[in-house]
């Protein structure tokens, strides 16, 4: 090999958009990923809620990639980067990949903000394995309140979100209309509309990304849907059976976390400078301060945008980043300087259940149902693949027509054992595996 070699960690929007700006130039580019698959994760929280399957929202990297001839794609977990040697390390130091130029796209995870013994209570949502964690819990949820007692039931019954950004106005808008119409004649031992949906937000309003009168508009939406919102409620505890809010003990089985994000540990082998989130504090150019050759784009970065904001962690963002850090290697490959990254900010779109959303394009504001078609034909828009587009907009199409989810599909051994109580089993105790026993490196997709 006597052509350049590039690196590119991460199979997201960034990494795909930058393997894709590289397609032509006279480079190897190797790809490695912890899955096989692109995932579109502005709908991850429908395959939360069992609107979509999971194959709705995915697509083989390998064959979005498949016309770029100079490009290896690697499924394998990167353990860390050594900057002087110019080396990725992955899967647990088996594999070394040396680089000429390395792109990283590693994303961020959920952040518990110092108590990470929240999360096998409160998932996140973030990977698929997050979206079908949380699918299990939701639909177990009501196969166990139509076993529990009455005075179990409410507990089950209560389904608590935590942080009020998209995400989890989102998760909360969706909420009440699967149990108040999917589920309405499915149970015979308890009414779905007792079901109740409380969102809790540490902040004094919703979607701070948004204009304040388009957050409050969100603020009523979730109101008229039954949402029980607090404001200024920072959670304190969370154990199996309830949430804390300082004193205040809300009962519930099922939590699930939207509050924040921190960046992919791998940032810290960069040894660049970072931020509270763990983001780098890239150059202009998307490069890392001394390292003109590494390029971290996506929710990886940190770059400022105005009035003191960064550029928000969306997918627009992340495909211009991806694009521009492609753009760059091809200008030191040619002995150009690089550009300067400048965002060009494509609005901000939230739902709130159905006919029920947000808008915010420039000084244009939309809300209600032309605002939530709005946001239908921009997500199909950015899904990876034309079958994509197609399966989503079927399931769409059933689930508004129909009131039916079309993914409540409960598999054994897909949930946790969080939420439900552990069956007491009667078999004799098999002797644990001597063997070594796997061990599951933190995402960085």
């Amino acid at each position: 090999m006597t052509r350049p070699r590039v690196v590119i960690i991460g199979g997201g929007f960034a990494g795909l958009t930058a393997a894709r700006g590289l397609r032509k130039a006279d480079v190897d580019v190797t790809l490695v990923d912890r899955t096989n698959h692109h995932l579109f994760q502005p709908l991850l929280y429908q395959v939360a809620t069992a609107v979509l399957a999971p194959s709705d929202i995915t697509s083989p990297i390998r064959w979005l990639l498949r016309k770029n001839t100079n490009t290896t794609v690697l499924m394998a977990e990167v353990d860390s980067i050594d900057v002087e040697k110019q080396l990725v390390h992955a899967d647990r130091g088996r594999l070394s990949i040396p680089y000429d130029y390395l792109i990283v796209a590693s994303g961020a995870r959920h952040a518990y903000f110092g108590h990470d013994e929240w999360e096998p209570f409160a998932p996140g949502l973030k990977s698929l394995e997050d979206a079908l964690k949380i699918r299990h819990r939701f639909l177990i949820a009501f196969e166990e309140a139509e076993k529990a007692p009455p005075e179990e039931r409410e507990s089950w019954l209560r389904f608590v979100v935590v942080g009020g950004g998209p995400t989890g106005v989102e998760l909360a808008g969706i909420l009440p209309d699967i149990a108040h119409h999917s589920m309405l004649d499915d149970f015979r031992n308890f009414d779905p509309r007792d079901t109740k949906i409380v969102l809790l937000e540490g902040g004094p309003r919703l979607l701070t990304a948004f204009e304040p009168d388009l957050a409050a508009r969100a603020l009523r939406d979730l109101q008229g849907l039954g949402v029980d919102v607090h404001l200024n409620a920072v959670v304190t505890r969370i154990e199996k059976d309830a949430v804390y809010v300082g004193d205040q003990r809300i009962p519930t089985r099922t939590v699930l976390w939207a509050a924040g994000n921190q960046a992919s540990p791998l940032a810290r082998s960069l040894g660049a400078p970072l931020d509270r989130a763990g983001r780098v504090l890239v150059n202009p150019d998307l490069s890392v301060p001394d390292a003109p050759h590494i390029f971290v784009t996506g929710d990886l970065a940190a770059v400022p945008y105005k009035d003191g904001q960064l550029v928000p962690g969306v997918a627009p963002a992340a495909n211009q980043m991806g694009k521009l850090a492609a753009k760059n290697v091809r200008r030191l490959l040619a002995d150009l300087p690089t550009l300067t990254f400048t965002y060009r900010d494509k609005g901000n779109l939230a739902t709130i259940g159905r006919y029920r959303a947000i808008a915010e394009i420039g000084k244009v504001k939309l809300r209600g149902q032309f605002a939530w078609w709005f946001w239908l034909v921009v997500h199909l828009m950015y899904l990876a693949t034309f079958r994509n587009r197609i399966l989503v907009l079927i399931e769409w199409a059933y689930s508004y027509l129909t009131y039916q989810r079309g993914s409540r599909l409960l598999t054994e051994g897909e949930g946790d054992g969080v939420s439900a109580e552990p069956t007491r089993s009667t078999a004799p105790v098999v002797p644990a595996s001597t063997g070594a026993e796997a061990v599951r490196i933190p995402s960085i997709d």
